[in-house]
């Protein structure tokens, strides 16, 4: 009895770290759909070009690893900022139909890239964070998941407060919940926009440097963006606070699965379950626990 509470006390831990790692990149999600009201679909692919541009720089000899991070979230800041000012501001009115089918292809030019550019082969991304396990009782956590979880609290606290204690952070909700009215009040919508790919690039850059080092940085790990709708979809597109909530349940679930039915049906099960609860969730909670129920008048 006291083997499996272990068992099961180590599973829950390591989903819990493994979830709000995810929720790192569900962040970005989060900040475009809140103050756009767009869905970005090349979400993985801002975090794997994030990872090669940090895993190029750390490449240079002598460059020490905040350097390369540093860069990595500066490049992907001025991308966010020049995708937002040349793809996505000319469709402005236009259906979000057209947004979506926009990143989706982005997404799709950004997976070429890095073969071409850079090659197929997986780079090593060394972060000066060490080896070492963590003993958490019974449960072992790698120090990279450690830091991940470490980079997702400070985010949810610095975006927490920023959406609402700060002048920009409360004009942007106000940009997401009525741009025509925004614009009315004197907000200017399109600079907010673009503070909201920036912040998105941000969160990717950081995003792209942990599950680049834990994982090792190629074009695969675009995948991860995928885990990224169960979690949204769960928690709520548009709530911060939703995005952390859905991803500790979807990496507790993804571990369970793993621990508990990989071993009856030959592994497999935790990159399924995560869209079994989606699905769930969605009959019974379509716009997630914490999401924001829109009526809207025809």
């Amino acid at each position: 009895m006291w083997d499996e509470a272990q068992f099961a006390f180590s599973l829950v831990v390591s989903g819990l770290s493994i979830g709000l790692m995810y929720s790192l990149i569900a962040l970005g999600f989060v900040l475009v759909y809140k103050a756009t009201d767009a869905i970005n679909f090349a979400q993985g692919e801002f975090v794997m070009l994030a990872g090669f541009i940090a895993a190029i720089a750390a490449g240079v000899q002598g460059m020490p690893a905040i350097a390369a991070v540093a860069i990595a979230v500066a490049v992907m800041v001025a991308f966010s900022f020049a995708l937002e000012r040349i793809v996505l501001r000319p469709l402005l009115g236009r259906p979000i139909i057209a947004v979506i089918m926009a990143t989706i292809g982005l997404g799709a030019m950004l997976r070429g890239l890095p073969p071409i550019t850079a090659g197929g082969e997986t780079r090593a991304l060394p972060l000066p964070i060490g080896d070492t396990p963590v003993s958490l009782g019974p449960a072992t956590l790698p120090p990279i998941q450690i830091a991940g979880v470490i980079v997702t609290f400070a985010l949810l606290g610095t975006f927490s407060w920023f959406f609402l204690k700060s002048r920009m952070g409360i004009a942007m909700r106000a940009v997401a919940d009525n741009q025509q009215g925004a614009m009315a009040m004197g907000i200017n919508v399109e600079r907010y926009f673009a503070l909201a790919w920036a912040m998105a690039g941000i969160v990717s850059a950081l995003g792209g440097v942990i599950w680049g080092s834990m994982l090792g940085v190629d074009v695969h790990l675009a995948l991860i963006g995928l885990k990224v709708f169960p979690v949204v979809i769960l928690g709520g597109l548009d709530s911060i606070v939703g995005a952390v909530v859905g991803g500790v349940i979807i990496g507790v679930v993804e571990s369970l699965a793993a621990g508990y039915l990989d071993p009856y049906v030959g592994g497999g099960t935790k990159d399924f379950a995560p869209y079994v609860v989606m699905i769930i969730a969605l009959m019974f909670r379509p716009y997630g626990i914490f999401g924001t129920q829109r009526i809207e008048r025809v």
